[in-house]
């Protein structure tokens, strides 16, 4: 059915189309019976497809990347199209418009997307307001939901450390899981944020206040060199983060076949390679000492078996579910079941890492 429409929606102006849909899933949300008859037809559920990680239950290993659902509009209506865990944001502690329009592109050709949104959101306490009226009305999500935070584009790089603890004080009560998100490209310096300095500065701040309360992850880039990896690796250890979130879109172009000269990150099948190179090399230098969420170019079950495979823990997605639509979380968890049967394995906790 999605395959229908999707021409019609590709007509349309992307970011116009995006606000349209998260409308009618925050509709959606509302709608008790409704709801449960889209989980019906949109979840699978399955004790084989369990996960545990960081200290938390996961029902599927296949979660919503954030991004997608920066205001958390839709908090109610994505676990019931499938989803294992939802992450909202980025949120950042001042509200802010983003960059200027245009600032979303599609290239079907290549199945990607190019985004220089700019972390647009509506601030750490309107969000915060409509978690607790949603927490307070439908009780917690079904599933684990964790808050990225990003930096507000106002904010000094030095001050950093006091702007996300101001987001992360006001939305502690909500999330599940928070990540550190120093890796956009489409706010001016912000991967600076990266470096070991600033970086160093930053968690400590953080993990000053969690102090292991709640599990909190970063999320790197992937266009960073395998020295700067290793940097961040020592820092994550030395303060004792509970996981990556890996990888933020690209600045790069390799591969595309789309003629198109936008700025803003690449998402979509052109980042899976690097994605996956990243994944394993994280891997081989942990093995297995954090949990790893691995993100970009992911489609198909075959997709999700292989991060799997190569040491992720969880995955997630955003640009496959604009282009397969829906049903795409019900696809992927019945592609791993039948995957698991081949192979006589009875639980995702039984596959081993290569």
């Amino acid at each position: 059915m999605y395959e229908l429409f999707k021409p019609w929606l590709f007509r349309q102006d992307p970011e116009t189309i995006h606000e349209r849909v998260m409308h009618g899933l925050a509709w959606l949300g509302q709608r008790g019976p409704t709801l449960e008859l889209v989980r019906r037809l949109c979840s699978v559920q399955d004790a084989r497809l369990e996960v545990t990680a960081f200290g938390l239950r996961f029902p599927n290993p296949i979660g919503l990347a954030a991004g997608f659902d920066k205001n958390a509009v839709a908090v109610r209506a994505w676990p019931a199209l499938g989803f294992g865990h939802v992450e909202i944001g980025s949120v950042t502690a001042l509200p802010q418009p983003g960059n200027p329009k245009p600032r979303l592109f599609r290239l079907p050709q290549d199945q990607a997307l190019i985004n220089r949104m700019g972390f647009n959101n509506e601030g750490a306490e309107a969000i915060a307001a409509r978690l607790e009226r949603l927490q307070q009305t439908f009780g917690k999500p079904p599933v684990p939901l964790g808050i990225n935070l990003g930096k507000s584009k106002l904010t000094p790089l030095e001050e950093a450390p006091k702007d996300y603890l101001q987001s992360l004080s006001v939305l502690w009560p909500y999330g599940d899981y928070f990540v550190i998100n120093v890796s956009s490209p489409n706010t001016p310096g912000l991967r600076a944020l990266q470096d070991k300095n600033h970086l160093e500065a930053l968690l400590a701040a953080l993990v000053g206040f969690v102090q292991g309360r709640k599990p909190l992850l970063l999320k790197i880039a992937p266009d960073l060199s395998w020295e700067q990896i290793d940097e961040i690796l020592g820092l994550v250890e030395q303060y004792r983060l509970s996981g990556l979130v890996a990888t933020n879109t690209t600045t790069g172009r390799a591969g595309l076949t789309t003629p198109i000269d936008e700025a803003g990150g690449l998402s979509g099948k052109p980042l899976r390679g690097r994605s996956l190179e990243v994944l394993r090399y994280l891997h081989a230098r942990l093995q297995g000492r954090l949990p790893i969420i691995s993100v970009g170019g992911i489609f198909s079950a075959a997709d999700v078996w292989e991060r799997l495979a190569g040491g992720a823990t969880l995955v997630q997605v955003y640009t496959g579910l604009v282009y397969q639509g829906p049903f795409m979380v019900k696809k992927l968890c019945r592609g791993l079941l039948d995957r698991m049967e081949r192979e006589g394995i009875r639980t995702l906790a039984q596959l081993r890492p290569r």
